[in-house]
């Protein structure tokens, strides 16, 4: 993506506009000198090396108590399989604890009926390994998480990818900002500012959902397939054409 602006700006306003948000480079420009603005984007794909997912448990019981007991045992045995499988604790993150009162709605029209309490556990997992997440999954389900969500793919360290990204960008922006001087008679472009934002995604980022206890379920690690996944940098180039 390319979003160019051309205009001769003068010195006040150009020192205002040429402030950037992060990392930047900044040369004083010459008064009065033709300026144009870029902001492009390059993306670089590659194989995913870490995946996380969302697991937990929900349990119900006629007290608040109850609900949050029986939750805590269930959930215990979900993160002792979880460290079991080899995963370190430090990429285990409880994501969230609810309690919710729990009603039967019926289907038959009429008011809905207290019957207890609901209490869900979430943890967040970071899987380094990422042709083992199928058997993760299905083995934290042996152990009684009752809902997945996810995974999400990404490559832990994605430096070579930024650099990569970050070299075709400036490329880029160097031939469009010579392309536009060249167009109103100018022979050259002169840096005056740089920022940039990086970012990854996964083009088809999973969002697989567990069905609740009671559902039979075949007894298979469920197929994962991490695909690729981007790592973006945008840049902003702030070029002053020259003679």
């Amino acid at each position: 993506m390319t979003t160019p602006l051309v205009r001769a700006l003068p010195l006040a306003i150009l020192a205002a506009a040429a402030t950037p948000a992060t990392a930047a480079v900044e040369i004083t420009p010459s008064a009065g000198a033709p300026v144009v603005e870029l902001s492009v984007t390059e993306t670089v794909l590659g194989a995913p090396d870490t995946a996380t997912f969302s697991t937990g448990v929900t349990s119900k019981a006629p007290t608040a108590s109850a609900a949050l007991r029986q939750n805590s045992a269930d959930m215990d045995k979900v993160i002792k399989q979880i460290v079991a499988l080899g995963i370190k604790r430090e990429d285990i993150q409880t994501s969230g604890i609810n309690l919710n009162m729990d009603y039967d709605y019926g289907t038959d029209g009429r008011q809905p009926r207290f019957i207890g309490y609901q209490v869900t556990n979430t943890v967040t997992v970071k899987v380094r390994q990422v042709d083992r997440l199928g058997a993760i999954l299905d083995s934290v389900v042996s152990q009684g998480a009752n809902n997945i969500s996810g995974p999400f793919f990404s490559i832990d360290d994605d430096s070579a990818a930024q650099a990569e990204a970050r070299d075709k960008a400036m490329k880029r922006a160097q031939m469009q900002a010579m392309d536009y001087a060249r167009r109103i008679g100018f022979t050259g472009v002169q840096v005056l500012a740089v920022s940039e934002a990086t970012y990854n995604a996964s083009p088809f980022a999973g969002d697989m959902k567990m069905a609740p206890r009671g559902v039979v379920m075949a007894e298979a690690a469920p197929p994962v397939e991490g695909g690729q996944v981007g790592t973006s940098v945008t840049v902003n180039v702030t070029y002053q054409m020259t003679r």
